[in-house]
This record gives C-alpha cells, sequence and structure tokens, in this order.
C-alpha cells in the first residue's frame, strides 16, 4: 500500500469505518512509515483534543447592553390584533420555507460528498492487487451479461479500445452502501473505473468536472442511470472519454 492510498484511509481506520483486512494493511503500512506514522498520531491528538476543548462560549450581558445603545427604539405604533396575528403568520411560513430549503441543500451537498468519497475509495481499493476486475476481458459482450442478476440495472458497456481508451473488463463495488457496477478502461498507463448505478428515470444533466484528493471525476446522469468515471488522468482527456462512450452509446442514425 502507497502513502496516497494509505492517507486517504488514515480517518477511516481511526472512525473504525475500515474492514478488518484493509485495517490491517493501514495499520501494517503506518507502523513502518515515518510519513503515514506521524500524519497518524497528529490525527489521534487531534481526535483526542477535540472533546476536551471549550468550544461554546456565552456571549457577556455587557454586549447585548452595548448592542442595544447603539440602535434606536422602534417607535411605538397601534395596529389591530388581526395584523399582528397575519404578519405572525406569514413570518413563520416564510422562516419555515427558508429553513426546510436550507436542510434540502445541506443534506444534499453532504450526500454528493459522501457519494465522491466514496467513488475516491473504490478507485484507490481497485488499484490494489488482484482488485481491479471480476470478470477481466476486452469483450463487451461477455463483460455487459456477466453483471446479469447482481445488480438490479443493467449497465451499458461499449468497448473503446479503438478510440485510445482499453476495456479491461468488470467487477462489482460498493457506492453509498449500495451495490454498483464498475467498467473498467485504460488510458495508457491510467486507470479509469466507469461506476454506474441507478439514477432518477426523469434526470439527465451534462458531465460535470470534480476533483477530490488528486483524481478527476466526470459525473453525468441519463436514462435512468447515473455515470462516475474517475481516473488520475487530467480533466481534458476523461471528458474525451466521456464523450466518445456517450457517442459509442448512441450512434448517430444510418450508421
Amino acid at each position: 500500500m502507497t502513502c496516497t492510498e494509505t492517507e486517504i484511509l488514515l480517518h477511516a481506520l481511526l472512525d473504525g469505518e475500515l474492514d478488518a483486512g484493509h485495517a490491517r494493511e493501514v495499520e501494517v503500512h503506518v507502523a513502518h512509515c515515518p510519513h503515514c506514522g506521524a500524519q497518524m498520531r497528529a490525527y489521534r491528538e487531534l481526535q483526542q483534543a477535540m472533546p476536551a476543548a471549550q468550544l461554546r462560549f456565552t456571549a457577556p450581558a455587557s454586549l447585548r447592553r452595548r448592542i442595544e445603545k447603539t440602535f434606536p427604539a422602534a417607535p411605538q405604533r397601534a395596529s389591530s390584533r388581526r395584523s399582528v396575528l397575519k404578519g405572525f403568520v406569514m413570518g413563520t411560513a416564510l422562516s419555515t420555507a427558508m429553513a426546510a430549503s436550507l436542510v434540502v441543500a445541506v443534506f444534499r451537498t453532504d450526500q454528493d460528498q459522501r457519494v465522491l468519497g466514496d467513488i475516491v475509495s473504490a478507485h484507490v481499493r481497485s488499484l490494489q492487487a488482484n482488485h481491479l476486475t471480476d470478470v477481466q476481458t476486452s469483450d463487451q459482450h461477455m463483460v455487459k451479461p456477466w453483471f446479469n442478476g447482481k445488480l438490479d440495472i443493467a449497465p451499458p458497456v461499449v468497448d473503446l479500445t479503438a478510440k485510445g481508451f482499453m476495456l479491461l473488463g468488470g467487477r462489482l463495488d460498493y457506492i453509498d452502501g449500495q451495490a454498483v457496477a464498475s467498467i473498467v478502461y485504460r488510458r495508457r498507463k491510467h486507470v479509469i473505473n466507469l461506476f454506474v448505478t441507478q439514477g432518477a428515470a426523469s434526470e439527465s444533466h451534462a458531465a460535470q468536472l470534480q476533483t477530490m484528493q488528486g483524481y478527476n471525476v466526470r459525473r453525468w446522469a441519463a436514462q435512468g442511470l447515473e455515470f462516475f468515471a474517475i481516473s488520475d488522468i487530467n480533466g481534458e482527456e476523461l471528458q474525451e472519454f466521456v464523450e466518445k462512450f456517450d457517442a459509442a452509446l448512441h450512434p448517430p442514425k444510418g450508421a
């Protein structure tokens, strides 16, 4: 296991999220690598220090008095009970709507980051010895049926060897607790994992580039499926892969 792979998994080890096999590999590497060992000790010290730190403070009463003196008191105006109640109801409804929108936005962002983190972790795991493919073949007609009965979806598989992206095979992986298909390609010496998951039937959007821990990820949705292409090749080449994959799936009429 390399330092790059270990650094990605250090936090998962501290939080007890790794299985026994990967936990053992990380612990062995940390025990023999001064750099990763120092990083692990620093993370442990931070983890132990945070619960003891006083991270909550109460503002003194004098601060409230100074703020109240800064702003003049609002003039008293007579108003009916009905107008007061109406304003209260409208304000409550507006606050509720804003709070709900904020919660949805925060939840979606957190979920996206969690999925992206799982994508990177799965990609790194696949680069370890004997983890890259479950079915090793460049024949797309053998890779596609291999997934039958293993998933609720039928992932599309295309051979892009003639386009500069060699098909290596496929494997079963797990993203966000769900079994997904991974179709594996190679660009020169670089591995590309294409993860295919169930998406919303009505959702479709162009590929978006995201970067995490030195890896580029192109994410897009089409035909009720969601795709994640990840590799350490540059963003332009990864976009080229996405375009050629999509073109192979949707050849022009008459071709």
